[in-house]
Formats: structure tokens, sequence, C-alpha cells
């Protein structure tokens, strides 16, 4: 397999278990891919159905790509007074799209639902989550810094507006001198 970035989109949940005795909760999740770990802002949204719509990269080396056959999303209920609350977790096998994307060059998997595991290992609602697996050899997605590419391509625009505009003030003066000229010989 080749390295590779991963890109995990996690949209929503529903159905989730509700920690809290009292008060609304404030749910967020932690990605774990690897040894790498993200963690998505605190949800927004009714406590039914919390929604978060974060997008999270992975670099993962050739390595990675061979040994992380499954991504962790455990979803955690913010406390007030104690620590986090687990609420329950989804583990997705992802070893199928490193593979495929490593050989096709990329691949995207659309937003699906994947059960929540509870701490007892019953299932009880679901979490929404989407993929993207970019190979490094495929060129047309070079990623690892996006900012500098964006103000490179602004320079070029720029340099070539000033020229654009150069050439359109010297086709100008021609114009104007010939259109001078002319005038004065009749």
């Amino acid at each position: 397999m080749k390295k590779g970035i991963l890109e995990v989109l996690v949209v929503n949940a529903k159905g989730i278990i509700h920690t809290n005795l009292v008060g609304t909760p404030s749910y967020y999740v932690i990605i774990e891919c690897g040894t790498q770990t993200r963690i998505t802002k605190v949800s927004s949204g009714k406590h039914e159905k919390p929604r978060w719509n974060e997008k999270f990269m992975f670099d993962l080396s050739e390595f990675d790509c061979k040994n992380s056959t499954y991504l962790k999303c455990r979803i955690m209920d913010k406390e007030l007074f104690r620590n986090a609350g687990f609420v329950g977790e989804a583990k997705i096998f992802i070893g199928g799209i490193l593979l495929e994307g490593s050989e096709q060059g990329d691949i995207e998997i659309e937003p699906a639902a994947y059960n929540v595991v509870l701490q007892d290992h019953t299932y009880k609602g679901q979490i929404k989550i989407g993929f993207k697996f970019i190979a490094n050899n495929n060129e047309k997605y070079l990623i690892e810094k996006p900012d500098q590419f964006k103000a490179s391509e602004k320079k070029e625009s720029s340099s070539n507006s000033i020229f654009g505009w150069i050439w359109r003030i010297s086709l100008w003066k021609i114009l104007f001198f010939c259109q001078h000229k002319s005038s004065k010989s009749h």
C-alpha cells in the first residue's frame, strides 16, 4: 500500500443514549486512526440528533496504511461537574478503503451510518461518517500545504494582471498617438 491522506467527515449521530441526569448533553467525538487522534467541536443541534459536519485529515505513512485497519470514533458527553462521559463508539473497518485508494490513486465513500456500540456491547444509535483516501503519488491532490499553493496561484494571477494592464496601456498609447498623428495630417 502507498502512503496518503485519509479525510474523515464526521456528519451527525442519531438515536444515541442521553447520559446526563440533568441538563442538555454536549456531545463530541474522539477519532482515532492508528496513533493519530482528532477531536470534534461540541455538537450543535438537539440531543436527539447532534451534528458536527467536521472534516479531519490523517497523514498516513506506508506503515500506517498497512497497519491501520480500523478507525475508532468514540462519542463523549461533556459533563458539567465531572469528566466527560462515554456514550458509545463505532469501530469502522478502513482497510479496504486504504487498499482501494492506494490502487486507484483516490477513493471517496459517501457518508453512511455506522452502529454505535455501548459499554455493555449492545447497539444504540448511529453515527454518520464519510471517507476519502488520496494516495500521495496522485499529483492532482497535493494538499500538504494548501495555503502555499493558493498564495502562489494568487501571485501568478496578479503578475499576469499587471503585465496585462501594462500591455493595455501601451496599446492604448500606440492607438492614441497613431490617431492623433493621422488627425494632424488632415
